[in-house]
């Protein structure tokens, strides 16, 4: 993976705490990252803090970018995934520990999600408790396996599978009473 000529210039200047070459990166990577920290938090308060503490490990981290191993984009991704992980493993006081082998995956009618926008399901998944919703943005949209996410979460497999399996089923009874509405 290659670096363009800005990508280096802009990589080099933050390495340097150049503040204007900090803020071209902010603005170029604020909406995708912000995305994405939605999808994690509940709140947009929430969100935001896991964003800045996210770009701050960014800037704080730019000497060890390695553009033959990811694209610039690719690695702050990585770091805001975390940052939202840590922010959650912070702030989730009570979380369920349970343990299941094969977790159940309850149906869930695509008809009704294809008749969602991005909005009403963000709004879906931000009604998920915050591990539950961590391990499904984990899994489904970001493609982690239930390994690798217990490992980011410091969970177990089963504790992973059971968290999607959760995550489905209620799911499934959000979207059944949004098919009501409809």
């Amino acid at each position: 993976m290659s670096s363009t000529p800005a990508d280096i210039d802009l990589i080099n200047g933050c390495i340097h705490n150049n503040r204007k070459a900090q803020e071209r990166l902010y603005k170029q990577f604020y909406a995708a990252m912000m995305s994405l920290c939605m999808r994690y938090m509940h709140n947009e308060n929430d969100a935001m803090e896991v964003l800045h503490n996210g770009f701050l490990k960014v800037y704080k981290n730019m000497h060890r970018f390695n553009p033959l191993k990811a694209s610039l984009y690719t690695w702050i991704r990585s770091i805001m995934i975390h940052s939202a992980i840590d922010f959650i493993r912070q702030n989730v006081k009570h979380s369920r520990q349970v343990e299941i082998d094969q977790a159940t995956e309850p149906y869930i009618d695509s008809e009704v999600v294809n008749k969602l926008n991005a909005q009403e399901l963000l709004f879906l998944v931000r009604k998920l408790p915050p591990a539950t919703q961590t391990v499904f943005n984990l899994y489904i949209i970001e493609g982690f396996t239930h390994k690798e996410i217990g490992a980011m979460m410091g969970i177990s497999e089963g504790t992973s599978k059971w968290h999607l399996s959760e995550a489905r089923r209620l799911m499934r009874k959000l979207l059944q009473t949004l098919d009501a509405v409809y």
